[in-house]
């Protein structure tokens, strides 16, 4: 653990349960540099800097008693604020929102969790407006960047998440992901982003994007998601459509490595194509992974782009959410947010069922995949981060999200887990992220897998910090 900043939840831990570090020194750390870097992140549209400290203080008090409440103790934390926090408003980025409009006397399951486990909450990091698109902006908080470039987006919508994480404002983060909403900004940051199976992250309320929506972590390390998944994947009876408890934890296996497995490779899906630098990174990842054991085999799957079937899903929950607003909400919303409803109006009962289908062919096909191979391997974007304060990169032929994120969205179709890891940096200093796809139900399995090519060439943000939030070693 060469400085708190940038210390793991995994190292944090075993640092408090030694006696080496208190969880008030490390609480103040991350408020410390929110402090001094989130004017040029904007990631953060609440802090509760007492409200952190007291817990950080209860949290030291456990550990010094050798009673730690649970697997996070004293663990510096955020939310994207599309959860509910107690005693925190839940603004969702949007102005039709007020803060004094609701009680916030509730959790979301995940909050609930974490907070049960002694993690130490430090406040609420920002969205897009109800989470609708692949960048983090919006009316009520403006503009969330990138750490390692301030001119670029952090992605979205789990963009405050991420950049918090990446910038060293806390160990980890949780946020969504409807699409891609933890992937995205993951990859754009040079962190760990993970979409559980659907299920196993129990939600409430529940979302207006229906059974695309997961919950999942931002961390540092693979460690760190396997950590956190095993706090916030216990039941809540609040979600109905919520799996069954796991029955093991998500750190079994981990270190097993792949040795053995069989692992299919897309570059693109069938329909996408990469800028070469990110080709050229996600092919060396690749190759690691056939280095250590793995039985590796590029496919070509032949799909065409399932878009249009989840742009009906997904914007017919987006015009869902804005139905307890009333008629005067597409005035005070997001202009591109409004446009993109226009574009994508008037589904019929039909074509939704239409899109449903085209989405239990992708689960079908997939199902027979995983038959033969364990994992699959894709790019997460075919792009890295752009400018930031766009929905899309310059030179786009389309205004939609959806466009630049091909390899994403398909799996929240699909139901699948889903994990990102950082595989490199492009010219411009710029993070590639390689998407680890398994078949439902093999969450361990992915992060097995994301673990040994972590192990083997290891880059991350516990690694790697981005330029401009490098941080002095402790002495």
């Amino acid at each position: 653990m060469d400085s708190l900043e940038w210390a793991t939840a995994t190292e944090l831990v075993a640092a408090y349960r030694a006696g080496e570090v208190s969880p008030v020194e490390v609480t103040q750390a991350a408020l410390d540099i929110i402090e001094a870097g989130d004017t040029d992140l904007n990631a953060w549209c609440l802090v509760d800097a007492d409200s952190a400290l007291s817990d950080a203080r209860a949290s030291e008090a456990r550990w010094q008693a050798h009673a730690p409440r649970g697997l996070a103790d004293g663990v510096p934390t955020s939310v994207k604020d599309l959860f509910l926090t107690r005693g925190w408003p839940t603004l969702r980025g949007s102005q039709l929102i007020t803060a004094d409009s609701n009680p916030w006397d509730e959790d979301a399951p995940a909050v609930a969790r974490l907070r049960e486990n002694g993690a130490v909450l430090l406040g609420k990091v920002t969205s897009p407006e109800f989470g609708w698109k692949g960048v983090t902006d919006s009316p009520l908080t403006g503009i969330t960047r990138n750490p390692w470039d301030h001119t670029k987006t952090s992605g979205g919508s789990s963009g405050g998440s991420a950049s918090a994480v990446a910038a060293g404002m806390g160990a980890w983060s949780v946020g969504t992901d409807g699409g891609g909403s933890v992937r995205i900004p993951a990859s754009f940051t040079g962190v760990v982003g993970m979409k559980p199976t659907y299920g196993v992250v129990p939600l409430y309320p529940a979302s207006p994007f229906g059974t695309l929506a997961h919950a999942g972590p931002l961390t540092r390390s693979v460690a760190d998601a396997a950590l956190m998944l095993d706090v916030i994947a216990a039941p809540d009876p609040r979600d109905w459509s919520a799996l069954a408890p796991p029955t093991t934890s998500f750190r079994a296996g981990l270190n097993d490595g792949v040795e053995g497995m069989r692992i299919a490779f897309s570059s693109d899906l069938g329909y996408g194509t990469n800028d070469p630098e990110v080709e050229a990174a996600v092919r060396a990842a690749v190759a690691v992974l056939a280095e250590l054991g793995a039985e590796v085999t590029e496919i070509d799957l032949g799909w065409s782009d399932p878009v249009e079937a989840y742009n009906v899903l997904w914007f017919a929950g987006a015009a869902k959410v804005l139905e307890p607003f009333g008629g005067r909400a597409l005035d005070r919303i997001d202009p591109e947010l409004r446009l993109a409803l226009e574009r994508h109006a008037n589904f019929s009962a039909s074509d939704f069922l239409d899109a449903t289908a085209v989405r239990m062919k992708l689960g079908r096909e997939m199902g027979v995949l995983h038959e033969q191979y364990d994992v699959l391997l894709t790019p997460t974007l075919p792009i890295t981060a752009f400018e930031a304060g766009v929905n899309v990169p310059a030179g786009s032929t389309s205004p939609d999200w959806t466009s630049w994120t091909p390899y994403s969205y398909p799996f929240n179709l699909t139901q699948q887990p889903a994990i990102t890891v950082p595989c490199g940096l492009t010219r411009h200093d710029l993070p590639v992220g390689l998407q680890i796809v398994g078949p439902r139900h093999a969450d361990a399995r992915i992060l097995q897998v994301a673990a040994a090519y972590e192990a083997a060439a290891p880059w991350s943000a516990g690694h790697r910090s981005p330029p401009s939030f490098a941080s002095p070693s402790l002495p």
